[in-house]
């Protein structure tokens, strides 16, 4: 992120400002160019934001295309890699296949280097429980089980529990196939 020289003297003298007396209000043009530098800061990551998930889609758009275009798209890879990208596995797989190349091969050894820290990164962040819950509620009390409702009561019209059929109430047990009739021959 870059700073024109009007920016970096409003950010200069209001962290001057800041450090020299915390309780002295700012004046009415250092408020308006605090503001105005807020803006620019917020414009400025909105940008790096639309920049890397173009440059994100375009590097998809070459990965689809290859090996037909190679050269663009390892000097894609590589300046998304500068960037702080952290290649997909498609893109690992798409450089091994092309690590016939000399070029592709260097970048393979360097992507793959950035996914392995980027996995060990993500393994080594705390891990937080959930503590969402259905309904948007942080913490909600423990359930106290419901009475059981006698055979006549029910909630509401026409929600009386039905008793849950047995498997074999459902299914019958098969019965062994009758054998078949011998026949008798008549005396003649």
């Amino acid at each position: 992120m870059a700073f024109s020289a009007a920016e970096l003297h409003v950010l200069r003298r209001s962290l001057a400002h800041a450090l020299r007396s915390p309780t002295a209000p700012l004046s009415a043009t250092e408020v308006q160019d605090c503001l105005r530098l807020s803006q620019s800061v917020d414009e400025a990551v909105a940008e790096a934001g639309r920049l890397a998930d173009f440059l994100v889609a375009d590097l998809s758009r070459y990965r689809q295309a290859l090996p037909g275009s190679l050269p663009g798209y390892l000097e894609l890879l590589r300046d998304a890699l500068a960037a702080g990208y952290e290649p997909v596995p498609d893109d690992l797989a798409a450089l091994r296949a092309l690590r016939g190349n000399p070029a592709a091969a260097a970048l393979l050894d360097r992507a793959c280097g950035v996914a392995e820290r980027s996995v060990r990164r993500r393994l080594a962040a705390p891990r937080t429980r959930l503590r969402a819950l259905a309904g948007g509620k942080e913490d909600e009390p423990p359930r106290r089980p419901s009475p059981p409702q006698h055979p006549g009561e029910h909630d509401g019209p026409g929600t009386a529990e039905r008793p849950v059929p047995k498997p074999s109430e459902v299914f019958p047990p098969r019965r062994a196939p009758a054998p078949p009739p011998t026949s008798r021959r008549a005396a003649g």
